[in-house]
């Protein structure tokens, strides 16, 4: 399912246009993000925690050409579903 997919279902079940619905995700995708940079994270009780997780300078292997790489560290966006919405699926 792409965004366009996404925001359709999401228009046909709220009985919302999606032009507005869009404008929803829109925002929804700036808190997050805002929201992130600031150094905190979400807890969507039903669904899950966002949160930044900071990853380490590691080396790698180019695949390629068998050469060592340095890759930076950096921060990365994470979704950790909690256990009753994990529950809906088993």
């Amino acid at each position: 399912m792409n965004k366009t997919e996404f925001i359709r279902a999401i228009s046909e079940k709220a009985g919302i246009t999606m032009k507005d619905i869009n404008e929803v995700y829109e925002a929804m995708v700036d808190v997050v993000t805002e929201t992130l940079k600031a150094g905190d994270k979400i807890q969507l009780v039903g669904l899950g925690t966002i949160e930044l997780k900071k990853v380490e300078a590691k080396t790698g292997i180019n695949p390629r050409t068998k050469e060592t790489v340095e890759i930076a560290a950096c921060n990365k966006p994470v979704l950790k579903f909690g256990a009753a919405y994990k529950a809906k699926f088993n």
